[in-house]
């Protein structure tokens, strides 16, 4: 069985990619020793930077994934600062930031970068439209779970479980996109 690192300190992150590389006979690996979180423009020059500083410190295959959460009233806040704004306001912050804002679209986005030794990282995206509740619901996930409502539901991700939260998530999709790409890598198509 292929093992593969998959480089968080965000356990819910983990039990989510955990439940999806199951399928496909893949054990998953946590290392929690992190990477530098640089200040940029994109998620895709995080993700980038991370597999760049841990190419010398992991001999085996391994994956990161950043996300954000892209809120339009804002004007993509808190996007690439998502983990920081959290940390600092929290759900209830982003709902005072929305009071009296009709139009409560948004989107969480993730990039997922893989990287085999010796080979050049890919890089996978997923995007999961929706918009942000009125109110905290559920208690499931974690970080934005309990204020974003994605399309096709009326529950937040904090209301779902893991199984259903992936089949809408942004992580769902990179992660799927990661799971394809090592499908056909694998010979397993």
């Amino acid at each position: 069985m292929k093992t593969v690192v998959f480089v968080t300190h965000n356990n819910g992150k983990f039990r989510e990619a955990k439940e999806k590389f199951r399928s496909i006979g893949v054990e998953l690996r946590q290392y929690s020793g992190g990477y530098p979180e640089i200040q940029a423009d994109t998620l895709e020059e995080v993700a980038l930077y991370g597999v760049e500083y841990l190419s010398d410190k992991l001999s085996e295959p391994f994956f990161l994934e950043d996300a954000g959460l892209f809120v339009d009233a804002l004007k993509g806040f808190p996007g690439v600062y998502s983990a920081y704004v959290f940390r600092s306001i929290g759900c209830d912050g982003i709902l005072k930031l929305l009071e009296n804002v009709v139009d409560r679209s948004a989107e969480f986005r993730s990039v997922v970068a893989y990287k085999e030794p010796g080979e050049e990282p890919v890089v996978f995206r997923g995007v999961c439209r929706g918009e942000i509740s009125y109110e905290k619901k559920g208690s499931n996930g974690f970080g934005y779970d309990p204020i974003f409502v994605p399309v096709g539901s009326n529950l937040t991700f904090g209301e779902m479980d893991v199984k259903e939260k992936n089949s809408f998530s942004h992580r769902g999709k990179s992660l799927q996109k990661l799971l394809e790409y090592m499908r056909r890598v694998m010979g397993k198509d």
